[in-house]
Parts: structure tokens; C-alpha cells; sequence
């Protein structure tokens, strides 16, 4: 079926053309080639009229020639990975030169808004949630260097570890709490997921973050009524800093890393 994305360009005089692709995965290694070379690989990709949605979307780009901005995001790829995320910037902001690059958390309604659609067009909000089963310590979808996963922490020192090939555990709402009673327990958490959560329910404050994509991710505290939400987007140094349940082991986010994404 293929890992779709849509590709937006936006001309000097702001209109807007549509593009579609069924290679999502990994989008942010053809953003490596630099402008040049992404626009001359779009004229074949051209679909007008009808844009993927939250569900069907797995990743997008949009490319404003006027202002030189570029904007992406993706489900899956070395941009989503802990170890590797910085240096996907990195390596695509020497590609862009004198370009604004960011990437963007809410998927195709930020695509449409940026380019002054309504983002509803995208929204599937009658879509089932599909919560993400909990993973016990030595489950074979944490082995590897960069297996993903959502770590979620509670301030009273427990730890958990969900599958992140689901909906991201924050669109649950409290409703998540009353799974964490049951979920196996993680003493200590040094994987390179790529997503978490802080949980302290005494004080009914919640911080997370994610390397991927979520739809609707600005519309999370309304969730979460009467908790204080906080959204650290991708910085999961924050969430290290806060709990000690959590610090993943140490990388080499430089030479090593731009060797991994070039690999």
C-alpha cells in the first residue's frame, strides 16, 4: 500500500500546488538532496484537489519558495529516531542553505494551515482511538540501538513502556491512568525511544513529547481537563531532567551520528 506523503510547493506569488507519494518512510533522507533536486523530482507526483488526511498522511513536506521555509514531518525515519534527529537537521539545513527549516508536530492540518486552507479538511476526528498495548522489559520490540517506544514516568517512581506504532498514549486523556495500574513495570528506562510522558497525578501535571508526528497534538490539553499540560515537542532532555526513571544511554550525537544517517 505504500507510506504516503503530501508534498506541498507554495510559488513566489503564494499559490499553492499538491503533490502526493507513496514513499513516506524515511522522507527526510530525499530532503538530504537539497532543493534543487526535491522540486525537480515533483512534476510526476502532481495530484491536485485531494489531500491524505490524519489517518492516510505518513509523513509531508512543504516547500515556500518566497520565503524560503521548508516544512516536514514523518511517521517513521532517522528524524524520528533519538540518536539521529539531530543531525537529520543538521545535515538538511546545509542541504537548504539560507532556508528556515522546521518540523511540524500536528502533520497535514499544519501543511494546510501554513498554506491558508482550513486544516479540518484533514481532520478524521470520528476515528476510533487505538490505544498503545504496554510492552514488558525484554519484549523483542525493544531490542536494537533505536526501538522506539513511549516511555511514560509517574512522579511516584514507576515506569512504563508502550508500543509507539499506535495512537502516541497522551490522546487517551486520564483514561490512560487507569491502564498504567495493570502495565508491566520498567524499573529504569535507557532505550532510545522516541516519545514520552511525565505523569504526576497528585499535583495533576503532565509533560510530553514526541519525534513523530501526532494529529492534534496542540489540542491535547483539552484531553486532560483540569491538568496543567505541557507539550516539550522533541525535547526529551526535559523529560530525562525531571524523572529519574528515565535517561537513555549515551550517544554520540555528532560525527557518528551524521555517519548513521548518511549510512
Amino acid at each position: 500500500m505504500g507510506d504516503r506523503a503530501n508534498i506541498v510547493v507554495v510559488r513566489e506569488n503564494g499559490a499553492h500546488e499538491l503533490y502526493r507519494t507513496g514513499w513516506a518512510a524515511g522522507i527526510d533522507l530525499d530532503l538530504l538532496e537539497g532543493p534543487t533536486r526535491v522540486l525537480a523530482m515533483l512534476p510526476g507526483l502532481r495530484r491536485d484537489g485531494w489531500w491524505l488526511d490524519d489517518v492516510m498522511a505518513q509523513g509531508g513536506v512543504l516547500l515556500d519558495l518566497g520565503r524560503k521555509v521548508l516544512l516536514f514531518f514523518a511517521w517513521e525515519g532517522p528524524g524520528t529516531e533519538l540518536r539521529h534527529r539531530a543531525a537529520v537537521f543538521g545535515l538538511i539545513r546545509a542541504a537548504w542553505p539560507g532556508w528556515e527549516v522546521r518540523w511540524l508536530y500536528d502533520g497535514p492540518a499544519e501543511l494546510r494551515a501554513y498554506a491558508g486552507l482550513d486544516p479540518e479538511y484533514v481532520r478524521c476526528r470520528d476515528t476510533a482511538l487505538t490505544p498503545a498495548p504496554f510492552l514488558a522489559p525484554g519484549d523483542e520490540d525493544l531490542a536494537g540501538p533505536d526501538p522506539g517506544g513511549v516511555v511514560i514516568t509517574v512522579a511516584t517512581g514507576r515506569c512504563h513502556i508502550a508500543s509507539d506504532g499506535f495512537d502516541h498514549p497522551v490522546v487517551e486523556g486520564a483514561a490512560l491512568l487507569g491502564r498504567l495500574a495493570d502495565a508491566p513495570g520498567h524499573g529504569h528506562c535507557r532505550l532510545h525511544v522516541n516519545a514520552g510522558i511525565h505523569l504526576d497525578p497528585e499535583r495533576r501535571r503532565l509533560g510530553w513529547w514526541s519525534l513523530f508526528s501526532t494529529p492534534r497534538a496542540y489540542e491535547v490539553p483539552e484531553l486532560w481537563p483540569g491538568w496543567t499540560v505541557e507539550f516539550w515537542q522533541d525535547a526529551w532532555e526535559r523529560h530525562a531532567g525531571i524523572s529519574d526513571r528515565f535517561s537513555p544511554a549515551a550517544f554520540d550525537a555528532g560525527a557518528e551520528a551524521v555517519a548513521g544517517v548518511l549510512a
